[in-house]
């Protein structure tokens, strides 16, 4: 029987080369989010679009678009200048490197802790792997990668779990979903069957904000054009937002992102 190759391992980059390969590949940088789609999705979140809360309760203190600008150009790096409508935004790469030194930080405590941890993702075109392979890392660290229950349905569409990763499900197609309500069925289902939460959410989009919003250690990534992950960062009810473009061409450029903060959290040789 012909022995199956093993995969390929990316090189684990320094800072210096992640941000050069992450503005490279477009991940931050000059990104292809265009400027007026942010600033029309900061104006929806003011005027209290519940869509691009992405789970999250925000009150009435986020009604002003430009204190939702400032926050973006201070946690994402988006330009800071209002007069600025159209053209190419940008995401600050340094921002994006300091987000993942804080994420391996919590994955580092997982570990330590021996912690169940759920992934989840809105975004299955892009971010996918990047979970999947953060589960793997983690399990082999001897954390417990929560299974959630069979069954749940969700936004007319079913709750799955496919490579350690729940998505949502519709037509035997992996959907695109800023919805909490994938996220909702999980935490539901799980207490319904009297199973414990999970220690740590690691998602993004509504999966994220909802289970934050829950009073659950949730991580997550947000593109530009996503600022209540943001807000929920700088209100302290996420943990932890890592700001980088979210569905890039080829899902393959995420991996040096994912060697780093796997290595710096101490779970490359777990």
């Amino acid at each position: 029987m012909a022995r199956m190759p093993k995969p390929i391992e990316t090189p684990v980059p320094t800072r210096a080369e992640l941000i050069d390969h992450l503005v490279r590949t477009r991940i931050a940088g000059q990104v292809a989010t265009p400027r007026d789609n942010n600033l029309s999705h900061y104006r929806k979140l003011a005027n209290g679009d519940r869509h691009y809360w992405l789970g999250l309760e925000l009150g009435d203190r986020w009604t002003d678009e430009q204190d939702v600008l400032a926050v973006m150009a201070e946690r994402c790096g988006v330009v800071d200048d209002p007069a600025f409508r159209f053209g190419q935004d940008t995401i600050d790469p340094e921002l994006t490197v300091a987000g993942l030194d804080r994420l391996a930080a919590r994955l580092r405590k997982a570990a330590a802790d021996r912690q169940s941890v759920l992934f989840a993702t809105g975004h299955p075109g892009g971010l996918l792997d990047v979970h999947r392979a953060t589960a793997a890392a983690l399990r082999a660290a001897g954390c417990e990668i929560v299974v959630i229950p069979r069954g749940l349905m969700a936004d007319e569409g079913s709750v799955w779990q496919f490579a350690d990763v729940a998505v949502l499900e519709r037509g035997a197609t992996l959907w695109h979903t800023h919805s909490p309500e994938p996220m909702a069925a999980i935490l539901d289902g799980l207490a319904a069957s009297s199973r414990p939460l999970p220690d740590l959410v690691v998602a993004d989009h509504g999966w994220a904000g909802c289970a934050a919003q829950r009073g659950l250690d949730a991580v997550g990534y947000a593109d530009c054009n996503d600022p209540a992950l943001f807000i929920g960062e700088a209100e302290g009810t996420v943990q932890v937002t890592i700001p980088l473009d979210d569905h890039v061409r080829d899902p393959r450029h995420y991996d040096p992102m994912v060697a780093y903060f796997l290595d710096a959290a101490g779970l490359t040789d777990a």
